[in-house]
């Protein structure tokens, strides 16, 4: 009686550990991996049907939202048929949450890393590197000290009552200075002066005085008007006049 005993508390033991260790499936696994739908869905995948073995795990979750197996199917469904990272990722990590100990959750958790690598790639096609993490963070950098230098000035010409688009504050365009080069009826080229002389248009040109001549001649002579001359030839005495003298001719 005594060894009839034993050897029934040693079975119950040794039943317990191989429980324990994970050698026989649990009662819930059978369950969920017996269920219609989840095995509905494993034939769906024998006959490569994927969008219909996913339709058929996704019931299988209605039925028990717990169910390990099914999320289990669904990650490798998301992961490798019907391409979805980060569906995969949920169901693998769901997957994990309901089977803790899984003799797989090392390989999972790989699965897991390398599908968020991928979903990091469709969202960002720059690679993630430490320097070019430290060259954009540069360029924001940048950015914010230029846009704060573009307020400040923006803030010393207002305070003076001016803008970017005219620092002058006349309303007006500054007029260009150009030298012009003007070729004399003998040949020779004067250019204008840089200490303020009058700009010459493209139809000013130049005239030797001869003897006897008065701005008033030389006006009809060309048919200009004498305040015209006269502005064109600033500084010009007209009583004072030399023989050979260059001056300026306004277009008519």
């Amino acid at each position: 009686m005594i060894f009839s005993r034993r050897i029934f508390l040693t079975v119950i033991i040794g039943l317990g550990c191989l429980l324990l260790n994970g050698c026989v499936p649990s009662a819930s696994s059978n369950a969920e991996e017996n269920e219609t739908h989840f095995l509905k869905g494993k034939a769906r995948v024998s006959g490569l049907d994927y969008r219909g073995a996913i339709e058929s795990f996704e019931e299988a979750l209605v039925v028990n939202p717990r169910s390990a197996a099914a999320h289990f199917e669904l990650g490798i469904l998301f992961a490798e048929k019907e391409p979805d990272p980060a569906a995969a990722i949920y169901h693998y990590q769901k997957y994990l949450q309901y089977r803790p100990g899984a003799e797989n959750a090392e390989v999972i958790q790989q699965h897991i890393f390398r599908l968020k690598q991928e979903l990091a790639k469709a969202l960002l096609p720059l690679p993630a590197t430490p320097g070019v993490q430290r060259e954009f963070e540069q360029l924001a950098e940048e950015n914010r000290r230029l846009r704060d230098e573009l307020e400040r000035l923006k803030g010393f010409l207002a305070a003076r009552g001016l803008s970017l688009t005219n620092p002058s504050g006349t309303g007006e365009a500054e007029p260009r200075q150009a030298s012009a080069a003007i070729t004399s009826p003998v040949g020779r080229q004067t250019t204008q002066a840089s200490t303020g002389t009058t700009p010459r248009t493209e139809s000013t040109r130049t005239h030797k005085v001869q003897s006897g001549e008065s701005p008033a001649s030389i006006c009809r002579k060309y048919s200009v008007r004498l305040d015209a001359f006269m502005a064109a030839n600033p500084g010009l005495n007209p009583t004072k006049m030399k023989v050979g003298q260059l001056v300026n001719v306004p277009g008519q």
